[in-house]
């Protein structure tokens, strides 16, 4: 792995672990900025550098996809304030085919483990951020390194571990809109997708980000936004609060959390 970024005083430390550059930003920007805004030192573990995807935009003929990708992710972390980047060698697994050896779903899910646990230990962060355990959007990679997130940061069973989610409720009428929009789309959601709202433990406020995510995502050129052709309150919504599930220590019931916590 590779650790790049400044050093300086210990901070409170929240690390962020996600499969592809873009995610740590369409998904989880807000998150990332809240913290930043409190004083948090913001670490993004990235697991491969989206090699495999495609790109919304021409790129030279010699240009590498992965390359520009992790430029694209270093340039939104500058503008949400991120401290570090740590990138796995792990290769990006794509969305359909058999996943080939050394690629996040191909690779042993110990190995995974393994990763993320050796950058839980370097970093020695507060709190750690994942993808949702929960089935979202069906990509496997996300799956993968979201179960290898939860494994890993058990070893440390006092270390408040979160997944970031989407709730059902939301990616209904995400769904309701493309059957309005697109009449006869084959592209229908499975009964289980997303989080049921009663599971989510964590409410956070992002309206204060929306400008500065909005930057974020623009330096992801080559990515297109899962929020294009959303509805504009639906928009808004996915923009403006951000839903998190905390998976460790074991959520005892309560009042919902309206931030992290940011404090040992």
């Amino acid at each position: 792995m590779t650790i790049t970024g400044p050093g300086g005083p210990r901070r409170p430390r929240v690390l962020v672990v996600v499969a592809h550059p873009d995610d740590e930003t369409f998904g989880l920007g807000s998150v990332i900025a809240g913290a930043v805004e409190r004083g948090a030192e913001v670490v993004v573990c990235c697991a491969t550098r989206g090699e495999a995807g495609e790109s919304a935009v021409p790129l030279a003929p010699d240009a590498d996809l992965g390359d520009v990708r992790v430029a694209e992710l270093r340039a939104a972390g500058d503008v949400l304030g991120v401290a570090q980047h740590v990138l796995l060698d792990f290769r990006d697994s794509g969305m359909e085919g058999p996943a080939a050896a050394g690629s996040l779903a191909g690779a042993p899910e110990a190995d995974v483990v393994e990763a993320v646990a050796a950058v839980i230990a370097d970093v020695d962060p507060d709190v750690v951020v994942g993808l949702d355990v929960v089935t979202s959007d069906g990509h496997r990679d996300h799956d993968r390194i979201a179960v290898a997130t939860v494994a890993a940061a058990s070893r440390w069973p006092q270390l408040p571990t979160y997944a970031w989610c989407v709730p059902r409720p939301m990616l209904e009428r995400w769904f309701a809109h493309i059957a309005q929009a697109r009449p006869g789309s084959p592209y229908s959601p499975p009964p289980d997708l997303g989080r049921p709202i009663e599971q989510v433990t964590t409410i956070l406020d992002g309206r204060p980000y929306v400008a500065l995510r909005r930057q974020a995502m623009a330096k992801h050129a080559t990515q297109t936004p899962p929020l294009d052709g959303m509805p504009s309150d639906l928009e808004e919504a996915f923009l403006t609060t951000d839903h998190l599930v905390r998976l460790q220590p074991p959520w005892t019931g309560g009042p919902v959390e309206g931030s992290l916590p940011l404090s040992r």
